[in-house]
């Protein structure tokens, strides 16, 4: 899913960071959940299973392990292509863990 698909559909999904904290806190995506990947096992029970996963990281491959995984254990899930880098080339907003205007480390 494009960056820009994902953001005009994005009340359809749920978003999920796999970064590390501290490309987290630099900057991230609005209303995203953040669970590094290396976390994810240990963290399932708090994703939701009614809603389409849309998963993201800086660049798309930690993401694309992540939805590898999630859709080997029954969740609908999908990498959001480009992660984070493609996003902001998209001109589209990212926010650092205080609220202001976030970058990608």
């Amino acid at each position: 899913m494009t960056p820009e698909d994902f953001s005009k559909r994005r009340a359809e999904f749920h978003l999920l960071d796999v970064r590390e904290d501290d490309e987290w806190q630099a900057g991230h995506i609005d209303g995203a959940q953040h669970v590094p990947l290396g976390q994810l096992g240990e963290r399932l029970g708090e994703l939701p299973t009614g809603q389409r996963i849309v998963a993201v990281c800086r660049s798309g491959g930690r993401s694309g392990s992540a939805v590898r995984g999630l859709r080997q254990l029954g969740y609908d899930a999908e990498n959001l292509d480009g992660g984070v880098t493609a996003w902001t080339k998209a001109g589209l907003p990212l926010i650092d863990a205080s609220g202001r205007a976030g970058r990608v480390i």
